[in-house]
């Protein structure tokens, strides 16, 4: 049987930290589906669009991830495409707490549908994409915590 996993997230932007995660977790599944939340209630810096370009554009060497943009509740989005396992990085307690949560929300959506947890490699655990954003307003160097299409697409947002 495939293993088909997501990384929900909505990504704005993908960070080292994501990519870390994403890489460790495309060892352990057979496909990997980064499923890119529209997730207006965060109001994303970046639009969807964006946010896909960027992954694509990083892990465009990776055969067995695929990125898609999704609107809908995460647990339809798993099974429209045949995805068994969601996978969520946890970086502190609080984080474990809401994920906990998700997880067995989902879980009574979907009966199949499991959760995995990765924590963070050590140099990422701080990293956060709300951390960089406030970075790269104050005009601060973010190149250290997102790949070069990241910066790049930061670096051309009229900040309010």
């Amino acid at each position: 049987m495939t293993q088909v996993a997501l990384f929900p997230g909505t990504f704005d932007p993908l960070t080292y930290g994501h990519q870390d995660l994403i890489d460790r977790a495309a060892k352990l599944f057979d496909r990997l589906i980064i499923a890119v939340a529209v997730n207006e209630r965060k109001k994303p810096l970046l639009n969807l669009q964006q946010r896909v370009a960027i992954i694509e554009a990083v892990f465009k060497n990776h055969k067995n991830i695929q990125v898609k943009g999704f609107s809908n509740l995460l647990a339809t989005f798993a099974a429209e495409n045949g995805a068994n396992v969601i996978v969520r990085g946890v970086r502190i307690t609080s984080d474990f707490e809401y994920e906990l949560q998700l997880a067995n929300m989902n879980r009574s959506i979907s009966e199949t549908l499991e959760t995995v947890f990765i924590p963070p490699t050590e140099k990422y655990a701080f990293v956060s994409s709300t951390l960089v954003k406030e970075i790269a307003q104050m005009g601060g160097d973010i190149s250290k915590f997102v790949a070069p299409e990241a910066v790049q697409a930061l670096q051309s947002v009229k900040w309010r």
